[in-house]
């Protein structure tokens, strides 16, 4: 025995939580020779494992108390996650007081190991944990099988039935699975909707196998009027209906089992699923919840599949026409609770009838109601989350491994947990496992609050058809502010409404490719030296909102400094350019946001805006604030000309030239002042000649009548 037992558990593993190095290495060094040892040295790290390597668990040896999550805490956690069911928990611990061991045999403890520790003890008890528990793995798996068989051959005799009458109905054979599969597909989403209905899993297996015999009493139904192409006339449409009544007398005419759950849920089921909603139905005028649920449901596949099917009488509609006609009432009243689960599930219905053949349906529907026979007792539940946890595992790996020198991380719902991957963990000085990210500090000082809320939100509201997740934050690593982009898969339960478990995915640093380009971007677009738009990017931005409001009312101001080359002559080109700086942080300070500022060249800049009442209040303000300063000794006095376009147009070419004729006339005419553009001015400068010398002139008699 003790050599079948050592090679059963050979290289297995063994998970041993304790907050002693000590401790775990001595049980390690007993252990170690025929099993794999997995530490973890806190309740979280342990959680992490279990996370981590699932079933591969054999036996975990807890530890009571420990930092960050203690024993008991690791125990609800298993519990909750139903892990208890598939990983042995043998207790470490020196307290024996009954209360004690009554509690953690209460959650699932299966031995106890008390320190100081014997050798010899703790192998046998572990020896034999493993064995006990892989003996009841063995017994689960036969005992699916042998519900497996019993559900197919009882479902094949029932199937075998109904298609006789099928047979004689002149159908493909196809209606039988079709109410089937749409039975238990509005039978779960009902139950999860609303307890309104108390329907238990076995409930839900019941009538969806006792809905194959709804129309079973058409096997009196004579050939002429069954399979009649045309309209059914009153005589005829009332010998019809005589297969409800005639399906429920064969069920109460059984010689044997008519007190079974099936013959009974069939009974009614045969009976009344024609009973409608209002008591317009037949043959008995039931209404309202007087219908048993079980035939209110088969009475909606019913219709949805007569609707969609082709038939001797009528071609099929498609699936829309027939959800409609089913709302609108065109085919009696139903319960309005069940109408809202057809609209719920209405995208599902389409697949959940052509999804494979009909053998394929069958299967489907027989290994569901395995899982749920399983469900219904705890000790044969192994199975089938150990089926779910190799596909989980199967799934984040397999993602896992088309990626690298990437920051990977998982995250669990229950336990809310992050576990980072080593390089990941180092990048933002993490441990590699985090409990309950949302609130935990250290995680608040690189990602903010905000942005993990808008990735939760994002992750929970992808599908699980569409689970892939795009999201891009600010994150903060060594006290510098960077750009991430998260790209993750979220995660769902496999339960018949999905519910969010989690996510898997991948985080990269995009903040120095994105600096570039904002740097590019801005140097292509900015004056290096004011922080002003040039006057390229100025003149496109201008374009565009002349282009989108054309009937907009619009100001294009040109000005530039008075004296400026005394400046640089007299206080050097570097004091110049600080006059600069000093003028165009003043333009920002008394312009809008919204408002274009830029520096043209040199000395000159531009100023574009929209004004709603008077622009020359407007105009007066700014010209005030930009004149009549000084930037240390150094007097600031502007010169400006101003263009409209309900003067000039809408050309920016026009309106620039127009406000540069504006800005010539008031520096012919002294400096120091603004001036609007008008027709005449133009008029008058086209009609004197250039004068040589520039701002060094004196203004003509022309000029100053202009003036």
């Amino acid at each position: 025995m003790d050599s079948i037992n050592s090679e059963q558990t050979r290289r297995q593993k063994i998970l041993i939580a304790d907050d002693s190095e000590m401790n775990r290495s001595i049980l390690a060094d007993m252990l170690g020779e025929e099993y794999d040892i997995v530490e973890a040295e806190d309740g979280v790290k342990a959680v992490a494992a279990l996370q981590q390597y699932g079933t591969e668990i054999s036996l975990l040896l807890l530890d009571i108390v420990m930092p960050e999550m203690d024993g008991f805490e690791v125990l609800a956690v298993m519990n909750k996650n139903r892990w208890i069911e598939d990983v042995p928990v043998i207790m470490i611990s020196a307290e024996t007081s009954p209360a004690f061991m009554e509690r953690a045999f209460s959650q699932g403890v299966t031995d106890f190991i008390s320190r100081p520790f014997n050798a010899l003890l703790v192998y046998r008890r572990v020896v034999n944990t493993i064995f006990l528990y892989a003996k009841q793995k063995k017994l689960a798996g036969m005992v699916a099988d042998q519900i497996y068989e019993k559900e197919k051959q009882s479902t094949l005799m029932i199937d075998i039935l109904s298609h006789i009458v099928e047979f004689r109905n002149g159908e493909s054979g196809q209606h039988v699975l079709h109410i089937r599969a749409l039975t238990e597909l509005f039978l779960h989403h009902l139950q999860h909707k609303t307890d309104r209905y108390p329907l238990s899993q076995a409930d839900v297996s019941l009538i969806s196998t006792a809905s194959a015999l709804h129309d079973i009493g058409k096997i009196s139904i004579p050939d002429e009027v069954l399979n009649k192409p045309g309209r059914l006339t009153d005589q005829e449409f009332e010998i019809m209906k005589t297969h409800t009544v005639v399906g429920s007398q064969m069920m109460d005419n059984l010689p044997i089992h008519t007190e079974e759950p099936l013959v009974k849920v069939a009974r009614s089921i045969c009976r009344w699923h024609h009973e409608r909603w209002d008591g317009r139905g037949y043959p008995d005028g039931l209404r309202g919840d007087d219908i048993p649920i079980g035939a209110q449901i088969v009475a909606l596949a019913d219709v949805y599949d007569a609707l969609t099917s082709e038939r001797v009488y009528k071609r099929a509609f498609p699936h829309e026409v027939a959800v409609q006609m089913i709302l609108d009432g065109q085919c009696g009243a139903f319960n309005p609770l069940l109408l809202e689960c057809l609209v719920e599930v209405a995208e599902r219905l389409p697949q959940e009838l052509s999804g494979g053949s009909s053998e394929e349906r069958v299967s489907r529907m027989e290994m569901r109601s395995v899982a749920e026979e399983m469900h219904r007792h705890e000790e044969l539940s192994a199975s089938e989350r150990t089926l779910h946890l190799l596909e989980h595992e199967r799934m984040k790996y397999s993602f896992f491994a088309a990626m690298s020198q990437e920051v990977q991380f998982e995250y669990t719902l229950t336990p809310p947990m992050i576990t980072l991957n080593t390089w990941g963990a180092n990048k933002f000085g993490l441990q590699e496992t985090v409990l309950d990210p949302f609130s935990n500090q250290q995680v608040l000082d690189i990602i903010s609050e905000d942005s993990l809320q808008g990735l939760s939100k994002a992750l929970r509201s992808s599908t699980p058809a569409q689970p892939l997740v795009k999201y891009e934050c600010k994150i903060r690593i060594q006290g510098e502010e960077r750009w991430c982009r998260v790209i993750a898969r979220a995660t769902w339960s496999a339960d018949d409404v999905p519910a969010f478990t989690g996510a898997i995915g991948k985080a990269t640093d995009i903040h120095d490719s994105r600096m570039k380009l904002d740097a590019l971007e801005r140097m292509a677009s900015h004056d290096t030296l004011t922080g002003l738009f040039n006057h390229a990017a100025a003149k496109k931005r201008i374009m565009e909102q002349l282009d989108d409001r054309p009937h907009g009312r619009f100001v294009l101001a040109i000005f530039d400094l008075d004296h400026f080359k005394s400046a640089n002559d007299t206080y050097g080109h570097m004091f110049g350019d600080e006059v600069l700086k000093f003028l165009a942080a003043k333009l920002c300070e008394c312009t809008r946001g919204v408002d274009i500022a830029a520096r043209v060249g040199g000395d000159e800049f531009l100023l574009f805006l929209e004004y709603q009442g008077e622009f020359e209040p407007i105009i007066a303000r700014i010209f005030a604030s930009l004149s009549g300063c000084t930037y240390q000794s150094f007097p600031i006095s502007v010169s400006m000309g101003v263009a409209r376009t309900d003067v000039v147009g809408t050309d920016y070419e026009d309106l620039f030239h127009a406000a540069d004729q504006a800005l010539y006339t008031v520096k012919r005419s002294g400096r120091g002042n603004y001036r609007f553009y008008d027709e005449s001015m133009g008029r008058m400068l086209s009609a004197i000649s250039p004068i040589d010398g520039g701002d060094t002139a004196e203004p003509t008699e022309k000029m100053e009548e202009l003036s």
